[in-house]
């Protein structure tokens, strides 16, 4: 409940962007600030986020994740404040990208807590309720800083994030504990299925024996390219949704804010489904990944046709349902798929490098949709990211028969009588 209560508070100071953003494009006009502008900054924070991902993955492995998941919140905090003394594009820059540069530290830290505390055959469960974490976050900043968007003083928005970040981080302080051992408890065995082998319950004896047999392993690098896609359009809906409906179906700051939370809780309830799913097919994901990206790509290839929607109930209705099935497969990429590829030893490692290709390819989500969407319509947008879910399905469908021939990442004992 800590992890999960602490990856959500970082989102207090995530999601807050989406939030304040089309206040911030009309307090910025005389500026000459545009979607695009705002799309650039974004771009360079993810790729900040995807260094931060890369560094912190392997610095958490050496040195623990309870103390760089603590880290990386009150350093977030700070961030936050900063916004709020932004006057123009540079300072947006600036601090935008220490923001999500600090923020890569949350989920490493969590996963390799995890590890620790869980047998491998619960982790598609375990992991699919913690990846709520970021999804209920996304839509719980959004509703609660939302109300905050009446005020029409984007400033206040982040003040207020940052506040609420620096009381949940109290909380994690006291009650988060790194491993079963800090209460005379024992860990759990690593995934027997990991790229380490046996050796994945010790630490690593070197930055070389923890990278190596990840990047030569064929499944790591099909999970790399699979969580590109699908981190793509997550980003694109988790960034560019309230904008999105505030100018199709002429919705207010906060009323769209509010409904784009929606598409958070459907993702929700995708991470809790998918992960139990993955645990009853034994570590078959590939399966239960493949059939969910082809409905994602043709959710897309409609909405590009009707990128109004039509009446809003509709339009939520086919936003939610893209959103289910795009993020019930990324929840796995950088949760179980990574754990089970990286165990004990490598973990935070693994999902850190994964989370890096997704981010390197989410940076489009800023810069490259908001362009797209600027100069061609949400048409033209929607149309490129169906092509992107079509991509992603192909890759997906290469992963399943990849991982029919070889054993599974997650083998769940079977009791016999």
């Amino acid at each position: 409940m800590t992890l999960l209560t602490g990856y959500a508070g970082y989102y207090i100071c995530r999601s807050n962007w989406a939030v304040a953003k089309p206040l911030m494009l009309e307090a910025f006009k005389d500026q000459g600030i545009t979607k695009a502008e705002l799309g650039d900054v974004e771009s360079v924070a993810l790729l900040a986020y995807a260094g931060g991902k890369l560094l912190s993955g392997v610095v958490t492995d050496f040195l623990g994740g309870r103390g760089v998941f603590l880290f990386g919140m009150i350093a977030s905090a700070v961030c936050t404040v900063m916004f709020g003394f932004a006057g123009g594009l540079t300072a947006l820059f600036v601090v935008a990208a220490a923001n999500r540069f600090v923020q890569s530290m949350g989920w490493g830290g969590l996963v390799q807590v995890t590890g620790r505390w869980f047998p491998a055959g619960t982790h598609g469960t375990v992991l699919g309720i913690l990846s709520m974490s970021y999804l209920l976050g996304d839509a719980i900043a959004k509703v609660y800083l939302g109300l905050f968007a009446r005020t029409d003083n984007w400033q206040d928005i982040f003040f207020i994030s940052a506040a609420t970040l620096a009381v949940v981080t109290v909380g994690c302080y006291i009650f988060l504990k790194s491993s079963p051992t800090a209460i005379g408890a024992v860990e759990p065995p690593p995934n027997p299925a990991n790229v380490f082998g046996d050796a994945a319950d010790g630490p690593p004896p070197s930055v070389r024996a923890l990278v190596v047999p990840l990047l030569t392993s064929t499944t790591f690098w099909l999970v790399c390219f699979m969580n590109g896609g699908l981190t793509l359009i997550r980003e694109t809906f988790r960034s560019w949704t309230p904008t999105y409906l505030k100018e199709v179906q002429s919705l207010s700051p906060e009323d769209a804010s509010l409904y784009a939370s929606l598409l958070s809780f459907a993702g929700a309830a995708a991470a809790f489904g998918t992960g139990c799913v993955t645990d009853l097919f034994r570590g078959r994901f590939g399966v239960v990944m493949a059939p969910m990206l082809a409905i994602t790509s043709l959710g897309l290839a409609w909405l590009a046709m009707r990128p109004g929607g039509g009446s809003l109930g509709g339009l939520m209705v086919l936003l939610c349902t893209i959103s289910f099935f795009v993020l019930g497969p990324y929840t796995l990429c950088s949760g179980v798929l990574a754990l089970g590829l990286g165990g004990k030893r490598g973990g935070a490692t693994a999902a850190g490098v994964i989370d890096t290709a997704g981010y390197l390819a989410g940076t489009l989500a800023g810069s490259g949709i908001g362009r797209l969407a600027e100069a061609h319509g949400w048409s033209t947008a929607f149309a490129a990211l169906a092509g992107v879910a079509a991509g992603t399905f192909v890759i997906t469908v290469v992963y399943a028969l990849h991982e029919r021939s070889r054993r599974p990442l997650v083998r769940v004992p079977v009791e016999t009588t």
